[in-house]
This record gives C-alpha cells, structure tokens and sequence, in this order.
C-alpha cells in the first residue's frame, strides 16, 4: 500500500476556513453527531490551553466515492461547498469545531435550541480555566449581548463565533476591546479614581495578552492528521474505520497518580485497598478516582485531572491573587498530609454512602436505583463541608444541600461534563449555606422544567429520572400490598403495576416498561399477588381481605390516586385505560415532586406538610387580593417595598437566563416576589389601607395575624418543628385569612 498513509497537520485558522468551504463530509456509515452542548465546551477549553485533541483519519475523496458511502456535509453546514475529504474519524471534533466558531443558525442535534459559546476573558487571563469558557441557548437576552460590543467588552465576554466571522472581525473586536479599556483607564485617571484605574489598567494588559493568545492559537495551533490514498478501495477503508472503533484503552488518573506517588514512598493502590471494604455497596469503577476528586474539592474546589496533579505532595500550583500578582502555592505539603486528606475523604464517602442509603433520607436503597454515580465526590464534599458549619446552620444547610441533589437529579445535571459541574457546583452551594440570597440558578430551573417531565418515557432504569421516581416512592414510606408495612429494602425491587406480558401483547414501544407503570415491592407480593395479573384480577382479591380503605391507602403510599386506583379496577382493561392509568399517576408524582421536593415538605410530619401547604394557600390568596383591590396598579405599592421587589426580580433575571424582565412588569408577576411581611406592609400602608379597611376591618388584628401566619410559616421552614402554641395560633390565623377573604376571591 504504497503511500496509503500521510501524516501532516493543519492549523486551526486553516481548519476553519475549510470548514467554512464545505471541505469535510461524513460517510452514512459514521454515527449522527452525539457530543452534548457541554462536551463542544470542553474541546474549545483543550484548544485555546493548547492541548493536543487527537489525530483526524481523511480520506482523500473522489466523485464516486462521496456518492457510493452517501456522504454528507458536516452537521449545520448549509450550501453546496467543496468537497475535498471524507472524514472516517474525528467527525464529532470537526462538528463541534464547526459548531463554536461557525456559529450556525441551527439547533444542536436532538436539542430544541440554538447554542452559543464563549470565552469570559477575564477568568482565562486569571489562569480560571474551568471557569473561563461557557455556552448557552441563544435567547432573546443573549441575542442583545451577542450584538453589543460594547456590552461584551465591558463584561469580558468574548464569542467565539468571532473567530471564525469573515474579513476584519476578529482583529477589529479585538482593537475594540483593547480600546474600551484604554479609555476607561483615562477616565478613571482623570476623575482621580485610582482604583477604578487600576483595575482599567489590569484589563488593558488581560486584553493585549488575550489578543496575543488568540494569534498564537489561530495560527500556530496544529491539528494532526493521517490522509489515505484517494486510490484505496471502498473496503479496505471501511476495515480501517472498523478497526479504528473497536479498539480503545480506558485511561485512568488514579494509575497515573498512583505512578507519580511510588517515588515519593506512597503506595496509593494499598491505601486503596484499606479503604475499597468500607465503600462497598455502590459498585462504582471509578471509587478509587472519587476519593481523590473529595480531596481535590474539599482543598481547592475542582477536581478535573490536571487539579488532582496539584495534590500530590509539594506540587507547586499557580494562583493569581486578587491585584492580577501569580504566586506559587503548594497544597499538600508532605506525604503525611496527603495521609491524612486521603482518610478525610474516605470518611466523607463512606458518610455520604450511607445517608443515600437510607430510606427516610434520600432513598437510594440498592446501588442499581442511585441516579447518578458521578455525583458522589461533590455531594459527599458538601456533606463535609456542611458538617464544618457552626451546629446552628447545619440544619439548614443540609437541607439546601438535599434541595440542590433534587434539582440535580430531575434535571439530568449529572449526565454530561461532570468534573466542571462538580466544582461549580461545589462553590455555588457553599455560598448559599452562609448567604440564602445566593442560591444557585438550578434550583429555580428545577422549579420551572419539573412539570415538563415526560416520565412515561422513562423506561429504563438507572437513568437520573426514573431512579429519582423510584427512590421518591421509597422516601414516600411505599407500604407492602400484602402486609401493609414497610417492606425490608434489601428485597424491594421496580415490578410492573400493569404485568410485563400483558403489556407487551397490548402495548407499543416499550411504554408498560415506563416508571409510571412500576413501584417498589417485594418478591413475595409480586409472586403471590400480582401473578402476571391484570390489577382488575388481583385487587378484588386484596380488597376482599383487607377492606377497601385498607387497599386505597396503601396504594396511595405509592402515588396511585383514588382516580388512577378505579381505573385499575376497570373491567375490561385495555390499553386507553393503561394510559388513562399513567397519565393520572404522572400528574400524582409531578405533585409529589412539587410538594415533597420543591416546597421541602419531605422531612416534615404530615401534620406540619398539611399546615405548610394551607399558609400557602392563604399567601396565594392575598396576592390576588392585593391585585385585584389595587386594580393591577404597580404605583399603588409603598416605594421602599417596590424598589426591593425590582432589585429581586433584577437579580433573579442575572441568575437565570431564561427569565426575562419583561415578563414581570405587571403588579400580579411582581407579587411572585412579595414576601409576607411585605404583602402586609402593602395592606396596611397608610396609602393603601382605606381600600383594603372595608374587606379587613381593623388594622391591629389583621397585623396580629400577619405575626402568627409568619411564625408558623417562619417555624415550619427553617427549624422544620414548631411549639404547640405556635402551631393553634397559625391555625387560627389560617381560618381567619379564608374567612376574611372567603369568595371574594376568584
């Protein structure tokens, strides 16, 4: 095979410009494009800090070859171009390549939305890598930032797609962002403000390195290649390809730290074997790498590989202090200390393992219903790091830290790159712990997606959703259809509700395999109840034995209303009954969600679950109050509580993309963010209260039920336990609010 292979390489601007030209195809025979927005982020991250991204394999193509393996254009390419060569490895890096610096007016594959990426050019400069790069959907808001440069400027917000823009974009945006800062310097020297000047000059010289960067990187960044003959055979290509997708070895940053620790006398691989007995129960591969990712978060906040490198003993790390000065630090000093920071972790995971354990806490009863092994290093980091907290702030801690590992499962937050999420993550939740008013953009997302789940395609366990589902039920005290007690968890395993085989007789894809058709029980009741039995056989039966209401409530302990437990009843059951049946138990769990989770009822009694869902009914109730009696009128509220609700909306919108300003204009969207004292600040405001005087009557009483609603709200959400007194006298003012308010309220 004379001349079959030649090796050269090509720069990134190069690659680019053939990009752009339509130059690489993709055969039928590759796989669709699969890299999630996260893994396009992480290729730019590996390119701008000059770091080899593997070789590509082309095939030199001829017209009868692009015909005869159907090639085509690169994923979001639109035109004819000019098709040189057939990409046989390497498609997901030049699509993602594409993708960033192209910019295509197309949404991701098997995604809804256009994305973006970009560079925050202040944390690149400051050595903040993780950090540094980014992506996001191109909405509304981000359209203005992506056609102002003067806000990307001032923001340190560099796009990518500038590199890859035709004629002067590149070293115009790059003159423009030198300039505005050069500028502000001048204007902070004349107007005396030394540290305004300062920091101007800082990013003066962060924006001519940033430039210089750039250069080097369009430039002098190589991308490898191996170019076969045009002349080869189909086949023997083909072969090539096959051989090139079925080989690969696992690489493993443990056998690498492990390696760079045996000189220095540690034996990392016995230190592991000590700790293997006491993490046994969650048959995660990669156990021994969590260990040292703990270390790394709980020292330095990150844990990618080249972070657990600066964990090793004496390794020096470089750290930019907050004047812009490098300095060297060293984080572990000795072996002693790596002794010791190894142990810490190991106890944080073995901590961590067992409260996931538990039934009454997060649920996860077998290691196959965990939703995520990758989200033990940065849950169990918190855990520890909540344990550091004074003893009265551990309890609210731990509840945030419950609200975010929620969040964290029902949004799939743990399915793609999950060392930087871990390490945002990690630094966003511990900030809330000591400040509520940073609570993470999550776990409002999670707020606002959760009614969106399509949990009748949750069909397979182990994904992050169905065993979220499954463990929610366990949590929810499932009891045993044929005891009626809690069943030992060791026995419990996801069985169909609706049989297997009836199922696959009626139904299509797969759907009878779904969570909604299946809660935890017992071999036993499975075997002995169930029988591969229609529900309308086998609840007579139960029915008949225990009673009725015995049946309907312990049923209901597994999310099945009264609604969905009559349709199970139906006689004939055929498959529109099967999803009347599913569709009735996707809404009881999505309430379930709501209730248990994102109002964090799910420690409470019921009793206290029962009261905090009536004081927020009464508070619902006073907003509308508030809207309707005020007319809709935004000026009608005092100014000083006004100005406090625009600076909340104004920070919830900075947090989360997604919420638009302008959609909270009206006062009924402003009250979302009214608290209950300022609602009774707006009633019995003097300007205010005559409106409100003939619905409510005395000022001093109405005041006085504020303060009991408050306590027993305050009492219920942040010691999650209230006194006896606390608990008749919210009542109290609970039956008061409905009767004052009453109909009048729509």
């Amino acid at each position: 095979m004379k001349d079959a292979q030649k090796p050269d390489h090509v720069s990134l601007n190069t690659l680019i410009n053939y990009l752009r030209d339509g130059r690489y195809v993709i055969p039928d025979f590759q796989r669709e494009f699969e890299w999630k927005p996260w893994d396009i982020r992480d290729l730019m991250r590996s390119i701008f800090l000059d770091y080899y991204i593997g070789s590509l394999l082309l095939w030199k193509g001829k017209t009868e070859n692009f015909a005869s393996l159907s090639c085509e254009p690169i994923y979001g390419y639109e035109g004819n171009g000019k098709p040189e060569y057939i990409v046989l490895d390497g498609q997901q890096r030049l699509t993602a390549i594409y993708y960033a610096f192209l910019s295509p007016d197309k949404p991701l594959q098997n995604r809804t939305s256009r994305f973006f990426y970009f560079v925050h050019v202040d944390k690149f400069m400051a050595d903040e890598h993780d950090e540094a790069f980014g992506y996001d959907r191109v909405t509304r808001r981000w359209s203005k930032v992506l056609a102002d440069k003067s806000v990307q400027f001032e923001t340190h917000f560099f796009p990518l797609a500038v590199i890859g823009a035709t004629g002067w974009e590149l070293p115009n945006w790059l003159q423009g962002y030198e300039a505005y800062w050069k500028a502000k310097k001048s204007e902070a020297e004349s107007t005396g403000n030394d540290e305004a000047a300062k920091a101007a000059q800082i990013h003066l010289e962060n924006a001519k390195g940033f430039g210089e960067h750039l250069q080097g990187i369009t430039g002098q960044y190589q991308i490898s290649y191996n170019e076969l003959d045009k002349d080869l055979d189909v086949d023997k290509v083909c072969d090539i390809f096959t051989q090139i997708n079925s080989r690969g070895v696992r690489l493993d940053v443990f056998d690498l730290v492990n390696a760079l620790l045996k000189p220095k006398g540690l034996q990392l691989k016995m230190m592991w074997r000590d700790a293997k007995a006491r993490l046994d129960g969650f048959e995660a591969e990669k156990m021994n790498v969590y260990i040292l990712q703990v270390m790394s978060i709980l020292r330095q906040s990150y844990c990618s590989p080249k972070y657990l490198y600066f964990m090793l003993p004496g390794q020096q790390k470089s750290v930019r202090d907050s004047d812009g000065t490098l300095r060297k630090e060293i984080l572990v000093p000795d072996i002693a200390d790596f002794e010791l920071r190894w142990k810490a972790a190991v106890e944080a995971l073995e901590s961590a393992l067992k409260v996931l354990r538990h039934p009454q806490e997060y649920g996860v009863v077998s290691s196959a219903f965990l939703p995520y092994v990758s989200i033990l290093p940065v849950f169990a980091s918190l855990r520890a790091q909540a344990k550091k907290l004074p003893p009265t702030h551990q309890l609210d801690a731990r509840r945030k830290l419950r609200h975010w590992y929620w969040s964290s499962v029902f949004t799939n937050r743990y399915s793609g790159s999950v060392e930087s999420t871990s390490a945002r993550d990690f630094l966003d939740v511990k900030a809330w712990f000591d400040d509520d008013a940073a609570e993470p953009p999550l776990i409002a997302e999670f707020a606002r997606r959760f009614r969106s789940l399509e949990l009748r395609k949750e069909i397979k366990r182990g994904t992050s959703v169905y065993n979220g589902v499954f463990n929610l039920l366990v949590l929810q005290g499932a009891r045993d259809w044929m005891t009626g007690d809690v069943p030992q968890y060791g026995d419990l395993d996801d069985h169909h509700i609706v049989p297997d085989a009836w199922g696959k007789k009626h139904l299509e894809n797969g759907i009878h395999g779904s969570i909604l058709n299946r809660t935890p029980l017992s071999q036993n009741t499975n075997r002995h109840v169930i029988r591969a039995r229609l529900p309308n056989e086998y609840l007579p039966e139960l029915i008949k034995a225990t009673g009725e209401g015995a049946v309907r409530a312990i049923l209901e302990s597994h999310f099945i209303s009264p609604i969905a437990f009559d349709i199970l009843l139906r006689n004939p059951f055929g498959s529109d009954d099967f999803e009347a049946f599913i569709a009735e138990r996707q809404r009881t769990i999505q309430d379930a969600i709501e209730n248990l989770l994102i109002k964090e009822r799910l420690d409470l009694s019921p009793q206290l679950r029962d009261l905090d869902i009536a004081t927020e009914r009464v508070e619902l109730n006073i907003r509308k109050c508030i809207d309707k009696t005020l007319n809709g009128d935004n000026a009608a509220v005092p100014s000083h509580v006004a100005q406090k609700i625009d600076d909340r909306i104004v920070r919830a919108v900075k947090k989360n993309a997604a919420l638009d300003a302008e959609n909270y204009q009206s006062l009924s969207a402003k009250l979302q963010y009214f608290d209950l004292r300022e609602l009774q600040e707006t009633i019995t405001s003097k300007a205010s209260w005559h409106r409100f005087e003939q619905k409510f009557l005395n000022k001093e009483t109405l005041i006085a039920k504020f303060d009991q609603l408050a306590e027993l709200r305050n009492g219920i959400r942040h010691s999650r336990a209230v006194s006896e007194v606390v608990k008749k006298e919210g009542e109290a003012a609970i039956i008061w609010f409905n009767q004052v308010l009453g109909t009048s309220v729509s």
